[in-house]
C-alpha cells in the first residue's frame, strides 16, 4: 500500500510540474509576442527614439482593500494572465488610435492638396477672364480658360530655343505720390499664410486686378527674386508682363514675358507668356515673320500643354499674320 500510494504521488507531482511547465510556456510566449508589438507601436509613436524604451502612463489597478477572510488567494500564474490580459486590452486601443490619427491626417493632407488646386484653377481663369475683357476680372470663372490648369497632365522638359528677344527704348517711370491713391492700396487685403512665396503673388494679383500696376509689379518681382525655385516664379513673371501689357507699357511686357519663357521654360504659365509675347510684339509693330516666329515655338514646344482654345488662337494669329505653314 505505501509503493502504490507513493506511486500515484509522484505521477501527481509529475502532472503538475508538467502543467506548470506548460503554462509558464505559454506565458513566456505571450509576453515576447507583446514585447515585440509595443516594440512596433513605440517605433511609430515615437520615432527616432533610438530603440529607447518608454514605460507605460497606464499601470494595473493596485488592490484597495485586504482580501475577505477565507477566501483563496489567486495563484502567481493567475496573476500574470491577468496583467498581460490587461496589456493586451491596452495594446489593441492604443493600436486602433493610431490608425484612426493615420487616416484622419490622410484625409487632411488629401483636402488641403484639393484646396491647393482648386485656389490654383480660380486663380487662372480670372487672369483669363480678365484678359478677354480687358477690365477687372469677374468673379465667376470662364468654363474655359486660355491655357491649361494647374493639374495638367505630365509636363515634358522643354529646353528654350533661340526665339530673338524684343528691344526695348522706354524706361519705367517714377510712381507719382497721391494720398488717395496710398490709402485705396492699403485697402487691398494682403493674405497671411505659412506660404511667403503664395502671399505675394496673391497680393501682386489684387494689386493688379484692383489697376494699381506699379504697385502689383513690386510685388511680383519681389516673387521671382526671393523665390525663383518655387512654381509661382512662372506665375509672378507672366503677371509682371500681363500688368505692364494693360498699363500701355508692350515694350517692358514683351521682356517680361521673354524672360519668363527663358528662366522658366518649365514653368506652369510659360505657354501663356509665349501666347502673349506675340500680342505685345504686335502692339509694338514688329513684323509678321516675328510674331510667326513665337507662335511656331509656342506650338512646338508646348504642342502637349496648350488648350484647344489656345490652339484656335494660334490659328486665327497666324491667319492674321499671314504665317507659312509649319
Amino acid at each position: 500500500m505505501r509503493i502504490k500510494s507513493l506511486g500515484i504521488m509522484l505521477l501527481t507531482g509529475l502532472l503538475l510540474s508538467s502543467t506548470a511547465a506548460v503554462a509558464q510556456s505559454n506565458v513566456e510566449g505571450r509576453v515576447d509576442r507583446l514585447e515585440r508589438e509595443m516594440r512596433a507601436v513605440q517605433r511609430k509613436v515615437f520615432p527616432g527614439g533610438n530603440g529607447q524604451y518608454f514605460p507605460p502612463d497606464i499601470a494595473p489597478p493596485s488592490s484597495t482593500g485586504a482580501p475577505a477572510p477565507g477566501s483563496p488567494a489567486s495563484t502567481p500564474a493567475a496573476d500574470i494572465n491577468g496583467r498581460i490580459n490587461a496589456v493586451e486590452s491596452q495594446l489593441t486601443v492604443l493600436t486602433g488610435q493610431i490608425e484612426q490619427n493615420q487616416y484622419r491626417l490622410q484625409q487632411f493632407e488629401e483636402a488641403f492638396a484639393a484646396y491647393k488646386r482648386t485656389t490654383d484653377a480660380r486663380l487662372k481663369a480670372l487672369e483669363d477672364t480678365a484678359s478677354a475683357t480687358g477690365g477687372t476680372a469677374s468673379a465667376v470663372p470662364p468654363a474655359t480658360s486660355t491655357a491649361t490648369p494647374a493639374a495638367a497632365t505630365p509636363k515634358p522638359v522643354v529646353t528654350p530655343k533661340p526665339v530673338t528677344p524684343p528691344k526695348v527704348t522706354s524706361t519705367v517711370a517714377a510712381v507719382p505720390v497721391d494720398p488717395n491713391r496710398a490709402r485705396l492700396v492699403a485697402a487691398v487685403a494682403k493674405p497671411l499664410t505659412d506660404d511667403p512665396a503664395d502671399d505675394l503673388y496673391v497680393y501682386g494679383y489684387r494689386l493688379w486686378q484692383a489697376k494699381f500696376y506699379p504697385e502689383a509689379q513690386v510685388q511680383l518681382k519681389q516673387v521671382v527674386a526671393k523665390y525663383p525655385t518655387n512654381r509661382r516664379a512662372s506665375w509672378s513673371q507672366n503677371l509682371l508682363g500681363r500688368s505692364y501689357l494693360d498699363e500701355g507699357k508692350p515694350s517692358l511686357a514683351s521682356l517680361a514675358f521673354y524672360e519668363n519663357y527663358k528662366k522658366f521654360p518649365d514653368g506652369e504659365r510659360a505657354p501663356d507668356s509665349l501666347y502673349f509675347l506675340t500680342v505685345a510684339l504686335k502692339k509694338l509693330g514688329k513684323p509678321s515673320a516675328d510674331i510667326c516666329q513665337v507662335y511656331d515655338e509656342l506650338s512646338e514646344v508646348y504642342a502637349t500643354r496648350i488648350t484647344a482654345q489656345m490652339k484656335d488662337d494660334i490659328a486665327r494669329g497666324r491667319a492674321t499674320e499671314k504665317c507659312k505653314a509649319n
